[in-house]
């Protein structure tokens, strides 16, 4: 039984046998092999479009060097951010339709294709991690029924991929169960798993005492918000790049009314999932009119060829590395090349800690609600575990060290620890089957 991690920027799959720490399938990147499968679709724009033959995509990191080496296509990224949306049914490329699901199961036949190479007939049964909320529009809202439609969602795309059975565990699980593979002792530990779109928690008693008890019974309380990596990139994107592409600047009608550019089309800006939709005819059109009423045209042709040249993967890159550089630096550069007006501006971790301010007190209350909800004490938790690329934000670090002190608080394997948790537990699942 695979592990696979299906996550709204990186995913993962791996195996275990036993107790065994688990194997990951293995992909070439740009510094070498990695377990980290980026979520992503690429559709050339080189093939000819037939109405006889469905256009073939590639997905992870052979999807990126495709798009890198093309420079162009219809890029796709972050779509699990589309699960809970009843909004994205379906979108067309080259003339043929594709579901969601239809797109999802591209990437997690990759995935199975990948594990089965690489390690072996694992079978076709899998356990898929989830968040405790799926992400829902362009607000962190909590919304448990569409939770269970993004659900049956992911499992028809996973029975698409070829699985034969699929099973769920939460993330914030998978994450702790691995953390307890190093444990010595008995320890009570809040696990907080950090993703694009999600931030999610798990309080629980792990260690040697209670891998042969009820494993039920080691978790004490799950809970998450629908936020995480991307809702920080939009901010980055909102305060640095969208001003220098039209935000808040007017556009003149042909009736010589001053109208401000419509700010709708910054907030789609915002969402790297939303960035190609703002390539549909319609939209496109839109913004074509925009630039001709625009009174600042040079700053509205800068987001038409953002759109036109489908840049969101390369802008997405630029911001992922400023906000990165603010992990360990007071300020870290935004360079973007790529668009008649270039984008170069020093950002300050200062600002930026106030850009994700109400972020942060989401995540706040999250945690605090979780302690509250089990009856646990702050003073009685015994260790932090963070994991997720999120979690080297300094500022997310700072609501752990503060309310549990940095002494306690500590990380590891930021973007295949659910996988490995995962892996492990689907293991002792198919191993009590069997």
């Amino acid at each position: 039984m695979l592990g696979l991690d299906f996550g709204t920027t990186n995913s993962a799959v791996g195996v275990a046998a036993g107790r065994n720490a688990a194997r990951l399938a293995r992909f070439p990147g740009a510094e070498g092999e990695t377990p980290v499968f980026r979520s992503v679709l690429h559709f050339s724009s080189a093939e000819d479009p037939s109405p006889h033959r469905r256009p073939d995509p590639t997905a992870g990191p052979a999807a990126v060097a495709a798009y890198l080496d093309e420079g162009g296509g219809r890029f796709l990224q972050s779509l699990k951010s589309y699960l809970a949306s009843r909004l994205f049914e379906e979108t067309t490329i080259h003339g043929w339709r594709f579901t969601l699901e239809e797109l999802v199961a591209i990437q997690l036949r990759a995935l199975r294709a990948a594990a089965r190479e690489q390690l072996g007939d694992p079978g076709d049964e899998v356990l898929l991690g989830r968040p405790v909320h799926f992400v829902l529009g362009d607000e962190p809202v909590c919304d448990p029924e569409r939770d269970a439609a993004a659900l049956a969602r992911l499992e028809r795309a996973a029975l698409a991929a070829g699985f034969s059975r699929v099973e769920f565990e939460y993330e914030p699980i998978a994450a702790a169960f691995e953390y307890e593979r190093d444990l010595e002792r008995d320890e009570l530990v809040l696990i907080g798993d950090f993703g694009g779109g999600t931030s999610d928690f798990c309080l629980a008693r792990l260690g040697p005492g209670q891998v042969d008890g009820d494993r039920a019974q080691s978790i004490l309380a799950v809970g998450g918000v629908p936020l995480a990596g991307g809702a920080f990139d939009g901010r980055i994107v909102r305060h640095v790049v969208s001003p220098r592409l039209g935000l808040g600047s007017q556009r003149r009608t042909a009736h010589g009314k001053d109208l401000p550019v419509p700010s709708w089309i910054y907030s789609r800006l915002e969402r790297w999932e939303d960035v190609s939709v703002l390539g549909s005819r319609d939209v496109f059109a839109t913004l074509r009119q925009v630039e001709r009423e625009a009174v600042e045209p040079s700053k509205i042709r800068s987001l038409v060829k953002l759109v036109e040249d489908d840049l969101g993967y390369l802008l997405y890159r630029a911001v992922e590395e400023a906000k990165v550089g603010l992990s360990s630096a007071e300020s870290s550069r935004l360079l973007f090349r790529e668009l008649p007006r270039r984008i170069d501006q020093q950002i300050a971790r200062a600002d930026f800690d106030l850009w994700i301010e109400d972020h942060v007190r989401r995540l706040e209350s999250c945690v605090d609600a979780l302690l509250v909800g089990a009856g646990v004490e702050r003073r009685h938790v015994e260790r932090v575990f963070l994991t997720g690329g999120t979690s080297l934000v300094p500022r997310v670090r700072r609501i752990f060290d503060e309310r549990f002190g940095a002494e306690r608080v500590r990380g590891g394997e930021e973007l295949v620890t659910v996988a490995r948790g995962l892996a492990s537990l689907a293991a002792e699942r198919a191993a009590r089957r069997a």
